[in-house]
């Protein structure tokens, strides 16, 4: 079994051994230009096209992220970089879950006991108790119930708040109201007052976090994206936080990164950032699932996180 391994940032050492101690039978080998040996398998993040150029007998791609919007846009623009009958998978979780869940519990609790308006007040030397918030008018809305939605929801379900997600199509989760579809999207929006973003990246969500859905929140809502920066129109975010319309934003992606220094955000008092690291690859639980999932291919079994290529996750 060969497999090769490309990343543009990670240190293949670390990868080329730990699949070597996963995969003992496999020849693991990092892709360098001028590589068309053979090859079973693709690990790669943001791959050139010659390194899967005319790999018709790959049996699969690994995409080394929880999202494969960047291959996807290769694909565009070379179709035949990656043959429709090879397999594209993504990692579902891999560690990212948890690092999303304390991402967004972070930001919710704060907002909830209103600490950012409290360290305002620190800077001005204003000592002032605020108003708290009850818990039943704090409803939290996720876009998105995948794998990461689902969990963010999971770890908000034992502080109480009314739980609301929206997706493409209708989702069961335990204690949340789900909406589904565009018909059903100002009714999720109307009382969400936290909005999680954890859509996928596909041509129908690019700039759906826009002015018109911003006026469906309610006045003094929160916004939380943790998903790309595509999602979000980065203008209409800054007129609504000025309007009063939302009260406040914690981004991790933006439309282009990194952040320009002279970017308004940064100046921002109700705009938290961080530089596109709420959920990181962890390299062991990325390279156990890739693992055992080369594994169950190899056996005709079919593991979980192959990506629809029509659907763009």
């Amino acid at each position: 079994m060969d497999i090769i391994y490309y990343h543009p940032s990670f240190n293949p050492e670390t990868w080329l051994n730990g699949m070597k101690r996963r995969l003992p039978m496999a020849n693991v080998r990092l892709w360098q230009p001028g590589d068309d040996a053979p090859a079973d398998y693709a690990l790669a993040r943001q791959p050139p096209v010659e390194m899967l150029q005319g790999r018709t007998d790959l049996k699969a791609l690994f995409a080394l992220g929880a999202g494969v919007d960047d291959i996807l846009e290769q694909l565009k623009q070379h179709p035949s970089m990656l043959t429709p009958q090879i397999p594209l998978f993504r990692l579902e979780d891999t560690g990212m879950a948890v690092q999303m869940q304390e991402y967004a519990l972070y930001h919710v609790l704060s907002w909830f006991r209103r600490f950012p308006e409290y360290q305002q007040q620190k800077q001005q030397h204003y000592w002032h108790h605020l108003k708290n918030r009850r818990r039943s008018e704090f409803a939290i809305g996720i876009m998105g119930a995948g794998v990461l939605g689902k969990s963010v929801a999971a770890c908000l379900r034992p502080f109480g708040f009314p739980l609301r997600c929206w997706s493409r199509s209708a989702k069961q989760i335990d204690g949340v109201t789900s909406y589904h579809g565009g018909e059903q999207l100002a009714e999720f929006l109307s009382a969400s007052q936290v909005l999680i973003n954890l859509l996928p990246n596909t041509p129908q969500t690019a700039g759906i976090i826009n002015r018109t859905l911003m006026r469906q929140l309610p006045r003094g809502a929160f916004i939380l994206n943790l998903a790309r920066g595509a999602h979000l129109v980065e203008t209409d975010l800054l007129a609504a936080l000025d309007d009063g319309e939302i009260a406040g934003a914690a981004l991790d992606v933006f439309a282009s990164e990194p952040l320009s220094s002279d970017h308004p955000f940064w100046a921002h008092p109700a705009v938290a950032i961080t530089p596109h690291n709420a959920a990181v690859t962890l390299p062991d639980e990325a390279m156990d699932y890739i693992a055992a999932a080369i594994l169950k291919l190899e056996a005709g079994e079919a593991p979980a996180g192959k990506v629809d290529r029509n659907l763009g996750y």
